[in-house]
């Protein structure tokens, strides 16, 4: 675990992200919400890491986590081998500038009010990177990086397509040229022809800059194809972790089986004759998660150990690591 420390760009340990549920005049406390719930995993260095699952299963919290928009309820984010998920904002900033992050809505993650240019470059004049001089010089290379005309800095983000929205927001986490770029659902809310686009840009992107990539998505036949390793959540946990062609050939975790079988095969044969899991149930609240495994309520293999004990994370071989007694 040392050595996966310091050699990963992110190592995240034991992070739990609790948020608190209030009420009355005085806001007091009566429960908390269990985000994310004792997650360890690494990022190595020039890597794409998928994370999929449900909807609120803290995929997104967890990339906060890490850009330190959220300071972590406990555990660790080291970066790069410094700890900081304890630090204070004036210490964070400086070290932020090497993160960047790509959102969900490439229109409502951009000031409609401000000018591309603006927009793409603002990153700089935060970090003071670049003079008012050379500024114009800069964006335009950020510009041609991501696929833009230049010539388009002086228009305003209504004016842009959605996929031109989206480079113009890769831009801008580029422009303080980080090591480590968190990708929030990019591609979620463009058309299917633009998606492929998109993820071809960041596939270059990251080859041409080295660029190491935590990418967040539903689309588990895009994470398949961009990902080096994938991390599959639930309920706030990982609950299988392994290598993107091994998780897909042998899913090990009754949940991840489940999730596969949704993805569609582009082979009418095949999709026809495939064995369909269906999960009975709803995901449970967060605010009161199940005792033992969080998966339980809704497994068809749940034993009376499941309900018991809280199954680890466990590597059964070549870097396949599943949470689940029965794997």
């Amino acid at each position: 675990m040392e050595s996966a420390q310091n050699d990963a760009v992110v190592y995240v340990k034991n992070l739990k992200m609790y948020f608190p549920v209030t009420r009355g005049l005085l806001r007091r406390e009566i429960a908390e919400i269990k985000a994310v719930d004792d997650v360890t995993f690494a990022i190595m260095k020039h890597e794409t890491i998928g994370l999929v699952g449900e909807s609120g299963c803290g995929k997104t919290t967890i990339g906060r986590c890490i850009l330190r928009l959220y300071r972590p309820t406990s555990g660790h984010i080291f970066f790069h081998g410094l700890d900081i998920s304890d630090l204070r904002e004036s210490q964070i900033r400086p070290i932020r500038r090497h993160m960047g992050a790509i959102f969900q809505d490439p229109y409502g993650s951009l000031n409609p009010r401000q000018t591309a240019g603006k927009i793409a470059g603002m990153p700089l004049l935060i970090h003071q990177m670049v003079n008012n001089r050379d500024f114009n010089d800069r964006v335009a290379e950020l510009f041609r990086l991501v696929g833009l005309d230049p010539s388009m800095m002086d228009r305003v983000p209504h004016e842009f397509s959605g996929g031109q929205r989206q480079r113009l927001g890769i831009a801008r986490a580029l422009a303080c040229e980080p090591s480590l770029v968190i990708c929030d659902e990019p591609i979620s809310a463009l058309d299917v022809s633009i998606q492929a686009q998109i993820i071809n840009l960041l596939e270059e992107l990251q080859e041409k800059l080295g660029l190491t990539y935590l990418f967040i998505a539903h689309d588990l036949s895009m994470v398949q194809h961009i990902s080096d390793r994938v991390a599959v959540m639930y309920l706030g946990r990982i609950v299988e972790l392994a290598d993107s062609t091994e998780l897909y050939d042998n899913p090990l975790h009754p949940y991840t089986k489940a999730l596969l079988s949704a993805v569609p095969i582009p082979h009418p044969a095949l999709e026809r004759n495939r064995e369909r899991i269906v999960l009975m149930g709803e995901v449970p609240s967060p605010l009161n998660p199940p005792v033992g495994c969080s998966f339980h309520p809704r497994c068809d293999l749940a034993e009376a150990d499941c309900r018991m004990e809280r199954p680890v994370l466990r590597d059964v071989g070549s870097g396949h690591e599943v949470a689940c007694i029965k794997a």
